[in-house]
């Protein structure tokens, strides 16, 4: 009797859920503005922020996003390490298509000796002043802080 309803109860919750689901992924999120901050060396962390950003574009849609990635300190490893990997080297691709912009601290390149060269698909037009600084001015525009 018992078993019984337990399962009741599990085939209830789960027609319940249904609906929820479905109206998910309608939901209009509207337009959104954000900066995610990455000042960690974890290639298990950078490749879960990849997905986090992707996650975030899917949900709200691609034109309805504008979206910066400032890294600053060890965060310039997410671009060093994807020189020699492939797989967060493809992430990065796929979401610089998707007009996700990589922003680089030029505190950091010039302190730690770091040549433009040593990060990968960077250029001169992805070189911010100030990384910290940079965050805080974005917010003040209006982006939302994000710290996968």
């Amino acid at each position: 009797m018992n078993v019984t309803k337990w399962i009741l109860t599990g085939l209830f919750a789960a027609v319940l859920a249904f609906p929820g689901l479905t109206a998910a992924n309608d939901f209009d999120y509207g337009t959104h503005k954000v900066v995610y901050h990455v000042n960690y060396s974890d290639t298990g962390r950078y490749m879960a922020a990849m997905g986090n950003i992707q996650n975030h574009i899917n949900a709200v849609g691609v034109d309805n996003m504008d979206v910066k990635v400032v890294m600053h300190g060890d965060g310039l490893g997410l671009l060093q390490t994807a020189m020699t990997n492939e797989n967060l080297r493809g992430r990065i691709e796929n979401l610089k298509m998707q007009n996700v912009e990589f922003q680089v601290c030029a505190n950091t390149l010039r302190g730690r000796n770091i040549a433009l060269e040593d990060l990968y698909d960077a250029s001169e037009d992805d070189i911010i002043p100030s990384g910290v600084a940079h965050i805080s001015w974005l917010q003040h525009q209006g982006y939302t802080y994000s710290r996968p």
